[in-house]
Parts: structure tokens; C-alpha cells; sequence
């Protein structure tokens, strides 16, 4: 059994180490995990990724992949920055 001073930290992964393909992959899972809140009229599928893929490009979304779960999610700059003397800081 892991305690919690077992545990592998998640790292960031850079945007240009996945090639389009993977990063798709990573977009949709993120969208259909947690889904979005667009108001009152609802974004297409390809809205949404356009814009999830414009915040990593300009860095506002971070890729973070957990070792532990062995998953991939993305977070805010900001909630990454608040949290770094948790986490390295790239892959």
C-alpha cells in the first residue's frame, strides 16, 4: 500500500511533445470528463475544442498528466502556479 509520501508527482507536459493527434485525444477527454458551462446558448463540440486548444497555445491551460492515476487533465496557469511546491514543473 502507497502513503501518500510514496506518491509520484504529476508533472506538465509541454504542448509541443504531443503531436496532434494525442492532443486531440487529450481535448476530448478533458470535454467529456468534465463538460462546460457556456451559458444560456449551449457551443458546438468544435467551439469548445477551438477554445480549450486557443488557451493551451497561449498558455492558460496547462496539460498535467498523474503518474499515480495514470490520467491526463488540464488545469489554469493559475491553480498550477499555486500549487508548484506540490508538482515539478515540466515533464
Amino acid at each position: 500500500m502507497k502513503t501518500s509520501t510514496d506518491q509520484a508527482t504529476p508533472v506538465e507536459i509541454p504542448l509541443d511533445l504531443l503531436s496532434s493527434e494525442i492532443l486531440k485525444g487529450v481535448i476530448d477527454s478533458f470535454m467529456e470528463r468534465e463538460g462546460t458551462d457556456y451559458g444560456a446558448v449551449e457551443a458546438s463540440y468544435e467551439i469548445k475544442f477551438q477554445q480549450l486548444l486557443k488557451q493551451l497555445k497561449n498558455g492558460y491551460l496547462k496539460i498535467i498528466f498523474d503518474p499515480n492515476t495514470e490520467t491526463v487533465t488540464l488545469v489554469t496557469k493559475e491553480f498550477w502556479g499555486k500549487n508548484q511546491e506540490f508538482f515539478p514543473r515540466t515533464y
